[in-house]
C-alpha cells in the first residue's frame, strides 16, 4: 500500500509541484521516501492520502515548515492532530483566479447568466463578475480588487468585458462559509506557502464574498443538481460548471451521469478537469497537452488548455 502512495507523491511533485512550489516538491519527494509518514499516511483513508491534503494539515496544525527534516519532525510529534484534520477536512481548495480561465467561455454564452458550480467549497468561483482581470499584461478591466493576472496565446478570445450574472448557487459536499474564520484559515492553510500573491488574491477575493456571499447548498453533485437548477431563472442561461471537483468521482459511470443530468437540464455545461477526468474528451485532441494542465471544453468539446490556478490560458477551440 505504501508503495501507491510513495507513486502519488512522486508524481504529485513532479507534475504539480515543480517549477510552481519548490518547497513542496522538496516535501513531497520527502514523503515518497520516508517509511515513517508513508506508514501515517497508509493509516487513513484511500481518498485522505492526498498529498495537497497533508502538506496544507501539516501548516494548519503546525504552521510552515521551510525544510524536510521540520515537516517530519512536526506532522510525527503532532500526528494526532494531523491525523484529525486530515479525516475532517477536504481538499477545497477555492481559488478564485480560475475564474480568470473561465471568463472566456463565460463571455461567449449569450445572454444574462445563471451559474450553478458544483463542489463550490466557499463558492469564490461563483464571482467572476465581481473580480479584475488582466491578460498578457494588458489594461486591467473589473474590480480593482483582487485582479487577477493570466497569459492567453493569440487565439484566446480575450474579453473585455465582464458577463451579466443574475442568479447564482453553489452546490458542495461540505460548503465552506466565508464567515467563518475557521473555515477561511483551512482555504489559506491550502494555498501554497511559496505563493504569497495567490494568498493575497484570495484574501481579497474572501472580502469581496464576504460583502454578498453566494448561495451555497449542502448536497451531492450526482443527486441534488436537478431541485438546484430548478431554481434559476427561465429567462437567464443556465451554466453548470466545475474546476478540480469530478477527480473525486471516482466512478466513470457515475461522472457520465452527472453530465447526462446536466445534458436533461438544457444547461450549457463548463468543464475545467485533468485530462484523464474526461477521456472520451481529451481524446478529441491530437497529442498531448502542457504538463500538469487542465483541459476546459464546453459542452463536451474541448476548448483551452488552463493552468490549475488561472495564471495561463491556451486557447484551441475555433
Amino acid at each position: 500500500m505504501t508503495d501507491a502512495i510513495a507513486r502519488q507523491f512522486s508524481r504529485f511533485a513532479e507534475t504539480e509541484a515543480k517549477d510552481r512550489s519548490p518547497l513542496y516538491e522538496m516535501l513531497a519527494r520527502g514523503v515518497a521516501s520516508d517509511a515513517g509518514v508513508l506508514a501515517f499516511l497508509a493509516d487513513l483513508p484511500a481518498q485522505k492520502q492526498q498529498p495537497n491534503l497533508l502538506l496544507a494539515a501539516v501548516r494548519f496544525v503546525c504552521g510552515t515548515q521551510t525544510n524536510w527534516q521540520g515537516f517530519r519532525a512536526a506532522l510525527l510529534d503532532q500526528r494526532e492532530a494531523v491525523h484529525a484534520e486530515m479525516l475532517k477536512r477536504r481538499t477545497q481548495t477555492n481559488e478564485p483566479g480560475r475564474c480568470a480561465v473561465l471568463l472566456p467561455a463565460f463571455a461567449r454564452l449569450p445572454g444574462r447568466l445563471a451559474l450553478i458550480e458544483v463542489g463550490a467549497s466557499a463558492g469564490l468561483c461563483l464571482l467572476p463578475d465581481r473580480y479584475g482581470y488582466v491578460y498578457n499584461g494588458h489594461e486591467p478591466f473589473g474590480a480593482t480588487a483582487p485582479v487577477f493576472p493570466c497569459s492567453a496565446n493569440e487565439t484566446a478570445p480575450i474579453p473585455t468585458t465582464l458577463p451579466e450574472v443574475i442568479w447564482r448557487a453553489g452546490l458542495d459536499l461540505n460548503p465552506l462559509d466565508v464567515r467563518n474564520d475557521d473555515d477561511m484559515a483551512w482555504l489559506e492553510a491550502l494555498v501554497w506557502p511559496d505563493q504569497p500573491d495567490r494568498l493575497a488574491r484570495l484574501r481579497a477575493a474572501i472580502a469581496v464574498a464576504r460583502a454578498d456571499p453566494p448561495r451555497l447548498v449542502a448536497g451531492d453533485l450526482l443527486t441534488s443538481l436537478p431541485a438546484l437548477a430548478a431554481e434559476a431563472p427561465k429567462d437567464a442561461t443556465l451554466v453548470v460548471f466545475h474546476t478540480a471537483v469530478l477527480a473525486y468521482v471516482e466512478d466513470a459511470d457515475a461522472r457520465a451521469g452527472f453530465v447526462r443530468t446536466i445534458s436533461d437540464l438544457g444547461a450549457v455545461w463548463i468543464s475545467n478537469e485533468m485530462p484523464g477526468v474526461f477521456p472520451d474528451i481529451a481524446a478529441k485532441l491530437n497529442g498531448r497537452g502542457p504538463k500538469g494542465g487542465f483541459l476546459l471544453s464546453v459542452n463536451g468539446e474541448p476548448t483551452a488548455w488552463t493552468d490549475s490556478h488561472g495564471a495561463w490560458i491556451e486557447w484551441i477551440a475555433g
